[in-house]
């Protein structure tokens, strides 16, 4: 028996274990998993059998979601999660947005937002904190 506060730690050595594992430590199914980031659940299902791999942008939005570390996603290096600085989660969200096709909601919706003159920013932020329940 590990003394308390202890957890083992299965060694994975690919990606695909590496995010099998992720699912199994998050207590979330594979389809919850694959819902959140929109892939189907086969194809997570395929990624944690190792018969698929996934693409930089599935493992950007890994890392997005559920704040884990890139470096041990890929190679196993360092601890499974990390906490983001704002600026750190900004940098991630626009990355993924720039990815996107043009016409894409999000896009769109930072082209017009670049286009506010600034005193529309405190409504904007106001409604923002409205709809998403923030402070």
């Amino acid at each position: 028996m590990l003394p308390c506060g202890y957890k083992v730690v299965k060694i994975v050595n690919t990606i695909n274990e590496r995010i099998a594992y992720l699912i199994k430590d998050l207590g979330i199914t594979k389809t919850k998993f694959a819902e959140t980031i929109n892939l189907s659940q086969p194809f997570v299902s395929a990624v944690c059998s190792g018969s698929k791999m996934p693409s930089d942008r599935t493992l950007s939005d890994i890392c997005r979601e559920f704040n884990v570390s890139l470096a041990w996603l890929e190679d196993g290096e360092g601890e499974m999660y990390v906490q983001r600085s704002e600026n750190e989660r900004m940098a991630l969200m626009f990355t993924d947005v720039l990815a996107e096709a043009d016409e894409s909601t999000r896009k769109r919706g930072i082209a017009a937002a670049l286009e506010m003159p600034p005193e529309f920013w405190d409504n904007i932020l106001e409604y923002a904190k409205k709809i998403t329940g923030s402070k």
